[in-house]
């Protein structure tokens, strides 16, 4: 028990000095990720009526064929969601290992925010505000606890790479902060399959209980 208290306590130092170390990096890609779900809403908000409808008869038909196949985790899922976190990954981790690839990391980063505040939006104008709330706690939320802090420390990971190969150009440094960068990756690909875990077999359950209701 106490070498399990200790290892913890070891983590959670490491995390705080690893955000400490890079705070203004976490802030800069946590502002662009808040900056993509204000887009996302506002954009739901300024669609036209008939797009609106589009969305709205898109969830309540995933609702309804939901409700009559009883079933909404499957195994096929799963893997796709494990493949989308997998391209996820490999595309923060390549684009960080570029000099010109920044840009492309803070647009990935921003895509997201805007999917899941496009998604939010879509959910709480089909449902209404009570039945939305419940419907994104359990389909939304209980991943991205997971997803979202990978996502950002992904995107921090290749901004500190190319900060050190800015700082030090020799070729040892470059190799030296690319492995790093692309340990840290795989730790937090581990992360993101968790996510994908819980999205597909933890959410999808609950999910199947309260979808009824709906």
């Amino acid at each position: 028990m106490l070498k399990i208290k200790a290892k913890n306590i070891r983590l959670t130092t490491i995390i705080i000095n690893h955000i400490s170390a890079n705070l203004r990096a976490y802030i800069i890609s946590s502002l662009i990720f808040i900056v993509g779900i204000f887009v996302g809403v506002m954009f739901i908000n300024n669609t036209q009526e008939t797009k609106k409808t589009e969305i709205s008869d898109y969830i309540n038909r995933y609702i309804t064929e939901s409700k009559e196949n009883g079933e909404i985790s499957t195994a096929g899922v799963l893997k796709d969601n494990i493949k989308n976190n997998i391209i996820l990954a490999v595309s923060l981790w390549f684009a960080g290992t570029t000099i010109i690839g920044i840009p492309i990391v803070f647009g990935i980063v921003f895509f997201r925010g805007f999917s899941l505040g496009y998604t939010i939006s879509a959910i709480v104008y089909t449902m209404g505000l009570r039945k939305g709330i419940a419907f994104i706690v359990i389909a939304v939320l209980l991943q991205n606890l997971i997803f979202i802090p990978a996502l950002i420390a992904l995107s921090v990971s290749g901004i500190k790479l190319y900060k050190s190969i800015i700082k030090d150009r020799r070729k040892e440094n470059i190799k030296l902060e690319i492995l790093r960068h692309t340990i840290f990756s795989l730790i937090m690909l581990v992360l993101l399959m968790i996510s994908a875990i819980i999205k597909i077999n933890i959410s999808g359950e609950l999910l199947e209980n309260l979808i009824k209701y709906f």
